[in-house]
């Protein structure tokens, strides 16, 4: 994990945002705001709540919902989870790596 900082902006609900990341969590981070705003523009085109705190509060509570189902509802450990995924794809990407040398 690096521990240098970047600040870097964002924009959610049409609002910009700076925001501190770690630069080795840049891409995540970056994920993280393209699904929170994807969730909130979807909540904001229902039509049924126009103030964006309560946009961002439903949206929180929707995105709580959702880890809580697949945590404790699929037995998912979305830690183990992430950590599984990116071991394979570090096997993969030496797998890769390996074939590009034989050509």
């Amino acid at each position: 994990m690096s521990d240098k900082t970047n600040t870097l902006n964002v924009t959610i609900l049409d609002r910009e945002l700076r925001v501190a990341c770690p630069e080795d969590e840049r891409e995540a981070l970056m994920d993280a705001v393209a699904y929170l705003n994807k969730k909130m523009i979807e909540i904001r085109d229902t039509g049924k709540i126009v103030n964006a705190e309560r946009i961002a509060i439903m949206a929180a509570l929707n995105i709580s919902h959702e880890l809580l189902t697949m945590k404790l509802g699929r037995g998912v450990d979305l830690g183990d989870f992430t950590r599984r995924m990116n071991s394979m794809q570090m096997a993969i990407d030496q797998a890769l790596s390996e074939q590009d040398r034989l050509f």
